[in-house]
């Protein structure tokens, strides 16, 4: 089991799945409360980014603590149920920084959604078929198992980030919406839970945190339900 986390990486492991989650730049006023809860700091203080020495120096010594941080900020990259290159990319320098392996990226990126060049893997876009229609249940082979593996085996130990979970990852399934960037539409994103192919893993970690606030931290988990 993994061992209890120190003050620092708590902090660093927020910074870090933070940077993630606003890596587009935009912070609007929901986003700004975030952060002032999270990392006891002014709301209009601007997100310093975790650096590569900063986490290191955190979880460089604690493989198993780093693995849980990594599993993490890509649950995080995966929340919106868009995993984009600048995500893709952030996620890359935090295995460098940890020395980890980028298997599971690699496999991750079958997943990606580039909004620059308007394309998305067949993956994700397969997940908008028409419903409804009745096809044969054949088997199909799984490209994404060693992902799933990897992120049910995250551990959660640390009520701070058990709360940020719990805030960022949607209770419910979102409306499909569309992406709109200086007033034109990029791409139009169906309902989480049709695009995100990783999103009963979303789910399980969010019961996972659930669970540990309801029954290690004997927390009240009404403001999150």
């Amino acid at each position: 089991m993994t061992r209890s986390i120190t003050e620092l990486q708590s902090e660093l492991w927020l910074r870090g799945l933070l940077s993630i989650a606003w890596s587009d730049g935009n912070f609007d006023d929901r986003e700004k409360e975030l952060i002032h809860t999270f990392m006891d700091q002014n709301p209009e203080t601007p997100l310093v980014p975790v650096t590569a020495d900063e986490l290191q120096l955190a979880f460089a010594n604690d493989p198993a603590i780093g693995e849980n941080f990594l599993r993490s900020a890509v649950m995080v990259a995966l929340a919106d149920g868009v995993y984009s290159s600048t995500e893709d990319e952030i996620l890359n320098q935090f295995c460098d920084a940890l020395g980890s392996s980028h298997e599971i990226l690699e496999t991750l990126r079958l997943t990606l959604c580039d909004l620059e060049t308007k394309t998305v893997s067949p993956l994700v876009s397969r997940s908008s078929d028409s419903i409804g229609v009745q096809k044969p249940s054949i088997p199909k082979p799984d490209p994404l198992k060693s992902v799933r593996i990897w992120l049910d085996g995250m551990e959660i130990s640390e009520p701070k980030v058990a709360r940020f979970l719990c805030k960022l990852i949607p209770s419910q399934c979102p409306f499909e919406r569309d992406v709109v960037v200086f007033g034109k539409k990029l791409v139009h994103i169906p309902p989480m839970c049709k695009i995100n192919p990783l999103y009963d893993q979303l789910v399980g970690l969010r019961f996972r945190s659930l669970s540990y606030l309801a029954d290690v931290c004997k927390e009240d988990i009404t403001p999150y339900i």
